[in-house]
């Protein structure tokens, strides 16, 4: 049935429950990917209220379930889709309440950061949103959130000031440094295994760039240790406000029109400025490619605005399409990661599988990135996807990925919790922080959520929906009607 399900007198949003018409429909909706995990929630609970998160918590303890949370559904591996329990579906909760003159804003956790970004250009402001347009603000704050201009102003978690919250009792409380720090603390890169439902974010603005431009070279795959030599050198020389980064993929039809296109690296960098002038001094260093004659590709300069580059990202990751990343941190330099990585993608399944390598994601100032949950575990950082549309070739491309990853696992310290595959090994989740991070965050877990209401990291428990195959006794899990 639909409606209020149990959760009580007052509630304004909808309860879908196993059996009921419209459970395929909602399932399917919870994830963006193509590829969605065989989990099944007993019953989803779309929100409409701060109210109605408290009231769907304290139903879900009354009944002994247990708690996953969705915003807006862009988590590579799907954990908000778990089998049994509960899913409460925050997108609903999707406004933003701007304040040009104290340059703060506070956001529902269903706002998307193509949205956000654009409700404060108007203003003059802008925040370090993440580089995908569909990406919501919960996920990804409370993950840590590499995103736009993060070389300059740190990992979006920095910005945030206070976050209110749903505890496992359901009870409403407000999280800042100086009330409730402990769960602050872990609201700024716990992701997905925090310990309660965040529903509105306080954060700091800063001023919008009046200027972005972008310079990028692009040449053959073959061509992989000479650029990697030469634009690490060159980045060395960027400006903060400069993000800067390598992509491993397939040429795209505007280069070549040969078939099969073939494999390249680019590199780009991109100004965040207050002036054009100023965009164009802060991309100086990549202007002297002595090599610059062989590039397949080069652009220098180019104006842009975020819708720009928000189309190109979109580009890389079409809906509907099938995904799976997994990710690294590690001491190890470009030089010696990026030729292992090219040798992998020249055996890619599918020709729209990329690896990216941005430098500094987080910013060089590792300040930044202090007193929280989110850290920074590595000198470099690198990104496989997956990304294809034939649900036959799902075991070819999870293995290729996988297969990546074991080839550069060995100068690994770490993964980003955000983008880690964790269905891939059970140390994923732990090895996404600081040791002594993961043990605060297992004691503050068991402190705020004893009876375990919120479900945490997940586990290659669900392995049947990414590569085909399923541990022995793990069930099967039905969907639907079918397992009502």
């Amino acid at each position: 049935m639909s409606g209020a399900g149990g959760v009580g007198g007052g509630f304004e949003g909808e309860v879908v429950r196993r059996g009921d018409a419209a459970y395929d429909s909602t399932w399917s909706a919870m994830l963006w990917n193509g590829l969605k995990p065989e989990r099944f929630p007993d019953l989803i609970v779309r929100v409409a209220s701060d109210r109605d998160v408290r009231a769907a918590v304290r139903l879900a303890r009354s009944e002994g379930l247990r708690v996953a949370i969705r915003s807006h559904g862009h988590s590579w591996c799907g954990s908000p889709l778990r089998d049994g329990g509960m899913l409460i579906d925050l997108s609903a909760l999707n406004t933003c309440d701007i304040d040009p003159a104290t340059r703060t804003a506070t956001v529902q956790p269903g706002l998307i950061g193509r949205e956000f970004a654009a409700a404060l250009a108007p203003h003059g402001l802008a925040f370090p949103v993440g580089h995908c347009g569909p990406v919501p603000l919960s996920g990804y704050l409370l993950s840590g959130g590499l995103g736009w201009n993060s070389g300059l102003h740190g990992p979006a978690a920095a910005g945030v000031r206070a976050v209110e919250v749903v505890t496992a009792d359901g009870d409403a409380l407000t999280c800042s440094r100086s009330e409730n720090p402990d769960l602050f603390w872990a609201a700024r890169g716990a992701g997905p295994g925090f310990f309660a439902v965040a529903t509105r974010f306080h954060v700091t603005l800063h001023d919008l760039p009046a200027a972005v431009a972008e310079t990028t070279y692009t040449f053959p795959l073959a061509e992989v240790e000479t650029v990697t030599r030469w634009a690490t050198e060159a980045a060395q020389r960027l400006p903060a406000n400069v993000e800067a980064s390598f992509m491993l993929s397939t040429a795209s039809p505007d280069i070549t029109a040969a078939s099969p296109r073939p494999k390249v690296i680019s590199f780009t960098g991109t100004a965040f400025a207050r002036t054009r002038d100023e965009a164009v001094r802060c991309l100086d260093p990549l202007r002297a490619c002595p090599f610059a004659e062989r590039a397949l590709f080069r652009q220098t300069d180019e104006p842009k605005s975020f819708e720009d580059l928000y189309g190109t990202s979109s580009g890389f990751w079409p809906r509907e399409h099938r995904n799976a990343v997994d990710t690294l941190w590690s001491d190890t330099g470009y030089e010696t990661l990026l030729p292992i990585l090219a040798a992998s993608l020249a055996r890619a399944p599918s020709e729209q599988s990329l690896i990216l390598a941005p430098l500094w994601p987080a910013s060089r100032d590792r300040s930044l990135s202090e007193d929280m949950a989110f850290s920074v575990l590595g000198e470099t950082y690198v990104a496989p996807f997956a990304i294809w549309d034939d649900p036959a070739a799902d075991s070819a491309n999870t293995r290729w990925l996988r297969d990546t990853m074991r080839a550069v696992e060995p100068y690994g310290t770490g993964h980003y919790i955000a983008e880690a595959d964790l269905t891939a090994d059970a140390s994923r989740a732990r090895r996404s922080y600081a040791p002594e991070d993961w043990e605060r965050l297992q004691a503050l877990k068991a402190t705020y959520d004893p009876a375990n209401v919120f479900h945490t990291y997940l586990t290659p428990q669900g392995l049947r929906a990414v590569d085909g195959r399923r541990p022995a006794g793990s069930g099967t899990g039905r969907r639907g009607r079918s397992g009502a």
